[in-house]
């Protein structure tokens, strides 16, 4: 495997661990046992990237390599260990950043090297990075992220689209991964630090 190969892999275990470990963050805000913590950090981690290798006719990733479930369940060892007080709420917000950025780029990129139209890339980086997360929202009877002002799909969008239109311009694929989880993550954190959101419809009142 090549360097950028190693890149790409390393970024896709960094963000499964994230998002797992986003997802036994929220078992631990409802204090669920140890099987739903690592329950929740495995259908948080790897959910995006299973609905994308589906819908893309790949086979699931996760599948003939368990390292991604392990990472998962090593994410919800940790959370267990170190306790629900180590970490905020505003704490999970952030690795949830951190896990939307890393995906957008692996989702896209994954997706580029089989072939797929470039729009539909970018399609796939976000179904990638935010899928995850509405699972989890939904296992953990949480309001879901997509449902709020605050921008989110719009971060990924943003990351996803940046990274596809750099790959087609002939930007190294190290490069225009780190262009597009900095736009991403720099969007995301804008909407989380600032507020940051897109206008709501202002639409005409019913008679």
């Amino acid at each position: 495997m090549d360097s950028i190969g190693t890149a790409l892999s390393a970024l896709d275990y960094a963000a499964v661990f994230v998002f797992g470990a986003t997802g036994a963050l929220a078992a631990a805000r409802r204090r669920h046992d140890i099987v739903t913590f690592g329950f929740f950090a495995a259908v948080t981690g790897v959910g995006g990237g299973t609905l994308r290798d589906l819908l893309i006719g790949a086979p699931v990733f996760w599948v003939n390599r368990p390292s991604y479930i392990a990472a998962c369940l090593a994410a919800a060892i940790a959370v267990w260990l170190l306790g629900p007080r180590r970490f905020r709420a505003r704490l999970l917000v952030w690795l949830d950043a951190l896990g939307m950025s890393a995906y957008t780029v692996v989702g896209a990129a994954k997706a580029l090297a089989l072939g797929v139209h470039p729009f539909s890339a970018v399609i796939m980086g976000v179904l990638t990075a935010a899928f995850g997360g509405v699972i989890r929202d939904v296992l953990a009877e949480e309001p879901s992220i997509l449902l709020k002002r605050e921008i989110y799909v719009t971060a990924a969008l943003g990351g996803a689209t940046a990274f596809v239109l750099l790959r087609m311009a002939g930007v190294a694929p190290s490069l225009a991964g780190l262009a597009g989880f900095t736009v991403a993550l720099v969007v995301r954190g804008g909407a989380i630090q600032f507020g940051w959101s897109l206008p709501g419809f202002r639409g005409v009142d019913e008679v």
